[in-house]
């Protein structure tokens, strides 16, 4: 079918599906002021558009919303059309507090009351 549709069209149907990707993933990488959507993820690594993220590498903050998910350390793997994928050196996952230096057991107090 896309044999015979003019390549206007065909850029066209392109742009349109880029924006729609940007607009229902909820996933952003964040660094430093810059935030970049991203297109897809996987496991391993995720995808953005080309545009402006060809120079991306390095630590940066990925987010599911507001929700700070992981902070990776990336590197740039591979273009393909439109997108860059990246891929994880490392990536750890984000805790609200410190982490403890040992097993806390289930039945611990969370805190002390006062007399």
């Amino acid at each position: 079918m896309t044999d015979f549709l003019p390549k206007e069209v065909l850029e066209g149907l392109e742009l349109a599906r880029r924006r729609d990707l940007k607009k229902k993933n909820r996933l952003r990488v964040r660094v430093g002021e810059e935030t970049y959507p991203i297109l897809r993820s996987w496991e391993t690594g995720f995808a953005l558009d080309r545009e402006n993220t060809e120079h991306l590498r390095g630590l940066v903050d990925v987010y599911d919303g507001a929700r700070h998910l992981y902070q990776a350390l990336i590197v740039a793997a591979r273009e393909d059309g439109h997108e860059m994928s990246f891929d994880f050196k490392r990536a750890t996952q984000h805790r609200e507090g410190p982490p403890l230096d040992y097993d806390r057991p289930d039945d611990a107090p969370v805190g002390l009351l006062p007399r």
